[in-house]
């Protein structure tokens, strides 16, 4: 049996971003669970602001396809969100709408959502770990009907959280970060 496939995706491409970090060691923590994954940027998927005119006058972009695409190239998906003014940021809220209306085959609309399962997480130098925009993420997959496992991670203080390998420093977060990772494996193996 191949190997299980996780697609992690940070919802942020800023330079020292703490999520891109975070990312970078869920990605670590799924190899040594054995899963192969894809870590993407989606700055690799530029996407206009989602306005109903534009899906009409031009269609879906091809971007936002090639973004379905690799998901559904994958068995599970872990969304790594920065919180913006306690919510999710436009980068990954933008993505979201539009993959909400890529209908490839047609009448699949929104399939990409309801075949494989979801993960999610978020840092913040603040204690709370971007627990908020956690909320708003669940809310927002779980309206494009995705399943979304139990297991979150906000991780706190993210600003001293890592080490020079954007390694998790602390016990705890490693163990919230691990729970994570089995919860997504195992949900993601019983979805094949």
């Amino acid at each position: 049996m191949s190997a299980l496939k996780i697609l992690v995706i940070p919802g942020s491409t800023r330079a020292g971003s703490h999520n891109v970090r975070l990312a970078a060691a869920a990605t670590y923590q799924f190899v040594q669970a054995g899963a192969d994954v894809t870590r993407i940027s989606l700055a690799d998927f530029p996407l206009p602001i989602y306005e109903a005119d534009v899906e009409t006058r031009s269609g879906v972009p091809r971007e936002a396809l090639d973004l379905k695409r690799m998901i559904a190239a994958h068995d599970g998906v872990l969304l790594v969100t920065p919180e913006y003014n306690a919510s999710v940021p436009p980068l990954l809220s933008n993505a979201l709408a539009w993959l909400s209306r890529v209908d490839e085959p047609p009448g699949s609309r929104g399939a990409v959502f309801r075949s494989r399962p979801f993960a999610i997480a978020a840092a913040s130098e603040n204690r709370f770990g971007g627990v908020r925009a956690l909320a708003a993420l669940r809310l927002m997959l779980t309206a494009c009907n995705a399943t979304v496992i139990p297991s979150q991670l906000a991780l706190a203080f993210a600003d001293k959280a890592y080490n020079d390998m954007d390694r998790l420093r602390q016990p705890a977060d490693v163990g919230a970060l691990d729970a994570l990772v089995r919860q997504l494996i195992d949900l993601a193996q019983h979805t094949m």
